[in-house]
């Protein structure tokens, strides 16, 4: 479970953000938050809004290069078509247009696995580490404890890692936790960290054609089956699909189609490109609700039908669907579910840029006018927005009124 993430000089990201998915202390839609097991309540999505430009696609890929940076490690010498993004090296862009490109980007995530919450910082300059450091809190006992820090002086192991050794010629590009990942990979503490990274975050590139496709491809007949209740839901004559192997690694995928009783098999590079689009798609909403993983995508609502959108939605809000504690965040520029009943005020986040180019997300709840006063939880917030009252106007790429947004 994604807790709360900050970054700060990163692209068009110059102060410190900070993207929380902690439930605020609101009325609103209380039935669908989901409190885990020491009481925490958390949001199971979060979607963000804001103009072409305005910088929202870099709060999502800060988080993926952070997760990247981690993980390419150890992924560098595998032949691993699906994971070939893991292999090139990763070089972390600071914001261009002030001297903050000499100054260290810095992010600092908190997680849940199971058993722990994590407070993971990094801060890098371009690939170079210059400061790093692991704290660990037990759901259970609610036991804090420091497992590492590294600075120019050095690491210092602590706690559950104290016994460990770290080489003394560590590559400065290469991260502790990662090095940790390689060296003692059957260590109970490393191997919960890095699982959060490696499984418990999924990001979704349209882009990729080949990781959309190869997505179709699924073991688990419960992804195929909530795949097929969810296209059924948007009332397509789609009964069933199967996926055929060929050589050279190369897949095909057919979709099995009912019309006035009679059956016909279309391959998938015959249908529409939003069907195309659904199946990229699907199999990371279903596998995200079914082992509770946080799915992050950029643009959902591209080439997707609005009703589909928000029953994709509706989904994670419900707890009867959504009983692993399954998170989605997304950006869109979608208004038809940008109202109070889908979503609670702390769930809506906007992002636009000042006058210097700088990148600024707060979200709904948080949000005030010019007397001071919060946004009605019962208010049009689609309305509203078109109008430019929360500050990110979908129409301009930089803020109408700074002073309309809390510092």
């Amino acid at each position: 479970m994604l807790c709360q993430f900050t970054v700060k000089n990163y692209k068009s990201i110059r102060d410190e953000v900070t993207f929380d998915m902690q439930a605020a202390a609101i009325s609103e839609h209380e039935d669908r938050i989901m409190k885990d097991r020491d009481g925490e309540l958390y949001l199971p999505v979060s979607a963000i809004y804001g103009p072409n430009g305005g910088g929202k696609s870099n709060v999502l890929a800060a988080l993926h290069t952070l997760v990247t940076k981690i993980l390419r490690p150890l992924y560098a010498t595998e032949d691993n078509e699906e994971r070939v993004y893991l292999q090139k090296k990763i070089l972390v862009e600071p914001f261009a247009f002030s001297d903050k490109k000499n100054e260290p980007t810095e992010f600092e995530l908190f997680f849940r696995t199971d058993s722990a919450e994590y407070r993971y910082i990094l801060r890098v300059k371009r690939d170079v580490v210059i400061y790093e450091s692991l704290d660990r809190v037990k759901l259970e006992t609610r036991r804090r404890s420091a497992l590492f820090t590294r600075d120019e002086k050095g690491i210092e192991l602590k706690g559950a890692f104290a016994k460990l050794k770290v080489s003394h010629d560590l590559s400065k590009t290469l991260a502790l936790i990662s090095y940790l990942g390689i060296a003692y990979k059957g260590n109970a503490v490393v191997k919960d960290v890095l699982h959060w990274f490696e499984c418990g975050v999924d990001f979704l590139n349209y882009g990729n054609p080949i990781q959309e496709l190869r997505m179709a491809v699924s073991t688990s007949e419960d992804v195929k089956h909530l795949m097929l209740d969810m296209i059924q839901e948007m009332d397509l004559d789609i009964v069933d699909f199967r996926v055929e192997e060929k050589e050279h690694d190369l897949i095909e995928v057919y979709t099995k189609h009912l019309v006035d009783e009679v059956e016909t098999e279309l391959n998938l590079s015959d249908e529409s490109s939003g069907t195309k689009k659904l199946f990229g798609l699907l199999p990371f909403i279903a596998e995200s609700l079914l082992t509770g993983t946080t799915l992050v995508i950029d643009e959902l609502d591209a080439k997707i039908h609005p009703v589909l959108l928000r029953h994709i939605i509706m989904m994670f809000n419900d707890t009867e669907i959504n009983k692993h504690k399954a998170q989605l965040i997304f950006t869109s520029h979608d208004l038809s579910t940008m109202n109070s009943e889908v979503f609670r005020r702390d769930e809506i986040w906007f992002v636009a840029k000042g006058n210097s180019q700088n990148s600024k997300l707060y979200s709904l709840v948080e949000f005030k006018n010019e007397k001071g006063e919060s946004v009605r939880k019962d208010a049009k917030f689609d309305k509203q927005y078109l109008e430019g009252k929360y500050g990110a106007d979908p129409y301009l790429r930089r803020i109408i009124d700074w002073g309309k947004v809390n510092a």
